[in-house]
């Protein structure tokens, strides 16, 4: 990272309870004051807001100069959240308005991934911030127990040989912080796909853990009847056609652009 970095303070992280958000506050520490802005409040200094009405939200982003804003994940209306926070973080004089997007937003197989679109749309259209995109990849966190050695099993409702750009989390938080603390003078207008080196399946990353890993395809619905039990109707269905997409085409994305802002490989 550049000298840049040290300047500013004042960085809200809308969603920073979630694993995403979480990082971003992480990789922003010793560079920026971080706000977290949650739907709940569970520790000191965080600030709660409702994102379906926006209440909260104008005093929680009050004297910030940044926002980083991470929707839940497969909300049933994200356009929505995002209208609320632009209002809002426009009110009151925030510099640069980071959204955290997906790769292969116009994707019309994937749902919520085309709501991330008319959220890039609605972004770019909007006329009152600076602003900013990533589009990450898919998380090879989402395997950490089988690549840490906690678990000896996974079971994914798509082929195992669907080929990903998997990336690090912790990677793509420090491009956030990056683009976060060098500001819109920097990376207004810009859109970063934030993919992986290597086009992996599942069976290639589990080939990497640090013993044996039985991999198998289940069925969507033995899968949904196992871990989404707690997801609306709504989500149920995003997330199988995301399953479904994957079963057919995998889900790739560059890296050139990923590598340039970390300064060295992604992982």
């Amino acid at each position: 990272m550049t000298e840049s970095l040290s300047r500013g303070a004042g960085i809200a992280v809308v969603g920073a309870a979630g694993k995403t958000g979480a990082a971003v506050v992480t990789a922003l520490d010793g560079l920026a004051d971080v706000r977290r802005v949650v739907h709940t409040a569970r520790r000191p200094g965080d600030h709660a807001v409702d994102l379906e009405t926006g209440a909260g939200l104008a005093e929680a982003l009050s004297g910030c100069r940044g926002v980083y804003f991470i929707a839940p994940n497969v909300h049933p209306d994200e356009p929505a959240l995002l209208r609320n926070a632009m209002g809002d973080a426009a009110d009151a004089g925030i510099e640069h308005f980071v959204y955290h997007s997906v790769a292969w937003p116009y994707t019309p197989a994937m749902p919520h991934h085309v709501d991330k679109a008319r959220c890039e749309d609605e972004l770019r259209t909007f006329g009152g911030l600076r602003w900013t995109v990533l589009q990450p990849c898919a998380y090879a966190e989402n395997f950490a127990a089988v690549l840490d050695g906690a678990a000896t099993a996974v079971d994914v409702p798509y082929s195992p040989d669907a080929r990903f750009s998997f990336v690090r989390l912790t990677d793509v938080a420090e491009v956030a912080a990056r683009v976060l603390v060098e500001g819109a003078d920097v990376h207004h207008g810009a859109t970063y796909e934030l993919g992986g080196p290597q086009a992996l399946s599942v069976r290639d990353l589990c080939d990497r853990a640090s013993g044996p890993v039985s991999v198998k395809q289940v069925s969507v619905d033995e899968w949904m009847s196992r871990h989404g039990q707690s997801l609306s109707e709504d989500g149920r269905g995003r997330l199988s056609a995301m399953f479904e997409f994957y079963d057919r085409h995998g889900f790739t994305a560059g890296h050139a652009v990923f590598e340039s802002l970390l300064g060295r490989p992604p992982r």
